[in-house]
């Protein structure tokens, strides 16, 4: 069976050779350098221990320096699965998701028409530079100076200019015998609808040359002279040789500069990726004027693992990071995601360099944000979280896009990047150094420390000590009983821990439980080791709570941290005013004051009757443990029953 050189181009393209080598090896992580795609591994085919086997991700090669293997992917599979060139190519298309051609006994043909195509794109290179140094090109001349580009530039890029005419390109090629056919089958023409001659594609505009990673031009790019021109930027039409989702500006030199370490910038235009080059940014190629698709990701990954999307600081520029973001998140590997570089608002790689230089630049890559930050910032900016409505509306929009994740692990690690992120944006005030409560229940930044009469007032209360004991309950209901956290995440936040360690429980409660409840003390573990959680469980009061000494029980579980957190609030409240009110009553005494108090007592009392319909049912036994009071009468009565039963004996 023949196969396309094209085929057998696109599948090389599209498979990693280390993703379908290390099904058979096992890398040397010390000798490897993943980034460059420098892999080493013993060889496959002769048994050894050494590293001594090669693979070059970039240029898709394999070798071993020891038996002197060497080849391609396709060779690859040939020689380790044992089969022929046609099953192993069959192989990795079904991998790649490439459907196999069918058989075509005009292959040689086909490809003989694509070199002709390619001849004839070479021929329309050199009509568009030597247009450009003619008077007809003076205007674009002038254009390229002021971006910047001197000659010797322009030969490195080999711009050109199509004239202002219908035919010139079309009667210089007719010229030398090229035929009409490969003129409109290169895209170069189009033809008229008026029964004339076909017309130039591209005219009075600056031209692009757009080459395949093999270095053949594959279609131009034209900029437009006239400002009123419909279209400010053209692009060949598709054809036997270009498919613009699959391609990218620059894509051959950029690959070479990637591989020798210099990051692999995404651009918006072919200025853009120009200024970039001659900037030393190499590695710099550009989407052709769409939007980044699937297949270019998939190219981009082949040459780096973490592009940087480097997009113009304006509304249109962000647009455009957030559907690479979108189209990314379905497609994320380990190891393999983006980082999105925003230009100062209103300029593009292009304006910077030219403002600022190459060291601005550098900067703005260097601080580059990893693709879970932008989701983030997308989410949230400019946005008002004031209420538990749009507080869940943010978490259902972020749960729906961490969903497209297939990978398991990057799917939970993104989640636990969102759940810091939340944390920060809605808990930065919750921490206890600096704060104090104020009126109406909310955090404020402490401006003068409490006066002598006030904290005594408040560390006087007896409830500060029932305060801290509920915290540890509650702490350890919850750890012991994850699955009910869910439930109560909202009130566990709001619960202020004025121990140290348990404010570190409570945070790696809030992280871990909901998103990993069967391990959750595995993690609490991990983060912050044994003790704060063995100290809690050994904790007296906290030993002989139900639900902490057989946890299991969800509905107990519930049932109990509903009450110690409606009291907790209650208690936390209640001490509050009274240190406020105490505070006041050395300035001023009036009615309003002693209204407050008066209220503030009511409320202790009513707490204190909730505490003694407790004592109703419960007794207190020596350690701290409460007792069903008709359970204990029920008891007794049998021990009773059992004493009488051995004196009447």
């Amino acid at each position: 069976m023949s196969l396309p050189p094209g085929f057998l181009d696109e599948l090389r393209t599209r498979l990693s050779l280390s993703q379908v080598v290390g099904r058979k090896v096992m890398w040397d992580q010390r000798k490897s350098n993943q980034g460059k795609g420098d892999m080493w591994a013993p060889c496959p085919f002769h048994h050894e221990k050494t590293a001594s086997f090669h693979v070059d991700d970039q240029k898709g090669f394999y070798y071993c320096f020891g038996c002197h293997a060497k080849g391609d992917a396709i060779s690859f599979v040939k020689e380790t699965e044992n089969v022929s060139f046609i099953e192993a190519v069959e192989i990795l298309a079904r991998e790649a998701g490439m459907p196999l051609p069918a058989r075509d006994p005009k292959a040689q043909e086909k490809q003989d028409r694509r070199t002709q195509l390619a001849e004839v794109m070479e021929q329309a290179v050199q009509f568009f530079r030597l247009q450009l140094k003619t008077g007809a090109g003076a205007s674009a001349r002038e254009y390229l100076t002021r971006r910047g580009l001197n000659e010797p530039a322009l030969d490195r890029w080999e711009i050109g200019f199509a004239p202002d005419g219908w035919q010139a390109l079309w009667d210089h090629l007719r010229g030398k015998n090229v035929a009409e056919d490969l003129i409109l089958g290169a895209g170069l023409a189009k033809p008229s609808n008026k029964g004339k001659k076909p017309y130039d594609t591209f005219r009075n505009r600056i031209m692009y040359p757009i080459r395949d990673p093999r270095g053949r031009c594959i279609a131009f790019g034209g900029r437009a002279m006239d400002p009123n021109d419909n279209a400010k930027y053209l692009n060949s039409p598709e054809t036997e040789l270009f498919d613009k989702g699959r391609s990218l500006y620059n894509h051959g030199p950029a690959r070479q500069a990637a591989g020798k370490g210099q990051p692999l910038i995404v651009a918006e235009g072919y200025m853009d990726v120009i200024a970039l080059a001659e900037a030393g940014f190499g590695a710099s190629v550009a989407p052709l004027g769409t939007a980044i698709t699937e297949h270019q990701l998939q190219l981009l990954w082949r040459i780096s693992n973490e592009p940087i999307i480097a997009l113009d600081g304006d509304t249109a520029g962000l647009r455009a990071a957030m559907r690479a973001v979108d189209l990314a998140l379905p497609l994320l590997e380990a190891g393999k995601s983006l980082r999105f570089a925003l230009m100062p608002e209103g300029k593009d790689p292009d304006d910077l360099l030219r403002a600022d230089g190459p060291k601005a630049v550098q900067t703005v890559l260097e601080g580059a944000i990893p693709m879970v930050k932008l989701l983030w910032q997308r989410e949230t900016d400019g946005k008002v979280f004031d209420s538990p409505e749009r507080k869940a509306a943010l978490d259902k929009a972020l749960r729906e896009k961490i969903k497209l994740i297939r990978d398991p692990s990057i799917r939970s690690h993104y989640g636990q990047e969102i759940k810091d992120l939340r944390w920060q944006l809605f808990r930065p005030q919750r921490q206890t150094q600096n704060r104090q409560w104020q009126p109406r229940g909310k955090w404020q930044p402490q401006a003068q420390p409490a006066s002598p009469g006030a904290r005594a007032s408040f560390l006087a209360s007896s409830e500060n000590a029932d305060i801290r004991l509920r915290e540890a309950a509650i702490l350890a209901i919850a750890i012991l009983n994850p699955k009910v956290v869910v439930q109560f995440e909202h009130q566990l936040e709001e619960m202020e821990c004025h121990d140290a360690d348990h404010a570190a429980l409570r945070t790696a409660v809030l992280r871990h439980a909901i998103d990993d409840p069967d391990n959750l003390k595995d993690h609490i573990v991990e983060t912050l080791g044994p003790e704060p959680l063995e100290n809690l469980l050994a904790l007296r009061h906290v030993a002989v709570i139900p639900c902490v000494h057989k946890p299991g029980d969800v509905e107990k579980a519930e049932m109990t941290l509903a009450e110690e957190l409606a009291k907790i609030k209650a208690l936390r409240g209640l001490d509050a005013e009274i240190a406020e009110a105490a505070e006041e009553l050395s300035e001023l005494a009036d009615e309003a004051l002693t209204y407050r108090l008066a209220q503030a007592a009511e409320e202790r009392n009513r707490t204190s009757r909730s505490q003694n319909e407790d004592k109703a049912v419960f007794d207190i036994a020596d350690n701290g443990a409460r007792i069903n009071r008709d359970e204990k009468d029920a008891f007794e009565a049998i021990m009773s029953g059992i004493n009488f039963e051995r004196k009447r004996r």
